[in-house]
């Protein structure tokens, strides 16, 4: 059984155009061509679209996307890792749920919170998932890094988120400007110094941290929130200054 474009389309809840897209840099090709040019998928085409869909709403860039899909190991482990993340999510949002849920009850007149209970299901567990991905990533010379960051940074919390989000907003207003551009790279050097405060990276480790930004679901989420065009920014900026300077 085949299903047309526009028939996947309507099926998947995306747009013709975007499967085109899919097909013109290879993520998904179709399973065949008809001679009048209209294309055609099955099965095994569809389970593909679903593991970009996934991927996609995970924060990944096509790139990313087009790596993992090539594996099948790859694309099944990384499917397993989104999964446990997904169900820590969830778990995390049903908690978040019931305080607020409890929240209201206690302004309706209900029985007062504790204060414990006020901040119940919020995440404070976000940096230790940061520096596991970053240990899963490159090994052990990561837990290093990370052992060095702590004892380098200790006692600056507040300079240091104060002055990532000076960086952050230069970036920001950049958006519009060429990555290679003197300006962003002036803020990308910057960047660099700022990260060097925590560990420092080599040409091979600041781009792999570029990389992260838009792959990690937790970085993408909170780079999108500022503008979707951030995360892909920062890791083509990074890329250039670690090729230039690095």
């Amino acid at each position: 059984m085949s299903w047309s474009t526009a028939q996947v389309a309507r099926i998947a809840g995306i747009t013709s155009r975007t499967l085109r897209h899919y097909d013109d840099i290879g993520l998904l090709r179709p399973a065949r061509v008809s001679p009048g040019g209209l294309r055609h998928y099955e099965r095994e085409q569809l389970l593909r679209l679903q593991q970009i869909m996934l991927l996609r709403e995970l924060g990944m860039s096509l790139e990313t996307i087009g790596t993992v899909v090539a594996g099948e190991a790859d694309r099944v482990e990384q499917l397993r890792r989104h999964h446990r993340w997904l169900i820590e999510e969830r778990d995390r949002f049903d908690r978040l749920a019931g305080t607020v849920a409890a929240t209201i009850a206690q302004w309706e007149g209900g029985t007062e919170m504790s204060t414990e209970q006020l901040f119940e299901g919020f995440d404070a567990d976000r940096q230790a998932r940061y520096e596991a991905e970053l240990i899963e990533r490159y090994g052990a010379g990561a837990a290093t890094a990370i052992a060095e960051s702590r004892e380098r940074t200790a006692g600056q919390g507040a300079e240091l988120r104060a002055e990532w989000a000076g960086i952050e907003d230069r970036v920001v207003a950049l958006l519009d400007s060429a990555p290679e551009s003197p300006a962003v790279q002036a803020v990308i050097a910057d960047h660099y110094r700022w990260i060097t405060r925590h560990w420092t990276p080599d040409r091979e480790s600041y781009t792999g941290l570029g990389r992260l930004y838009v792959d990690s679901p937790d970085f993408r989420a909170r780079f999108d929130a500022r503008d979707p065009r951030l995360a892909e920014f920062l890791r083509d900026a990074i890329a250039v200054y670690a090729q230039a300077s690095l």
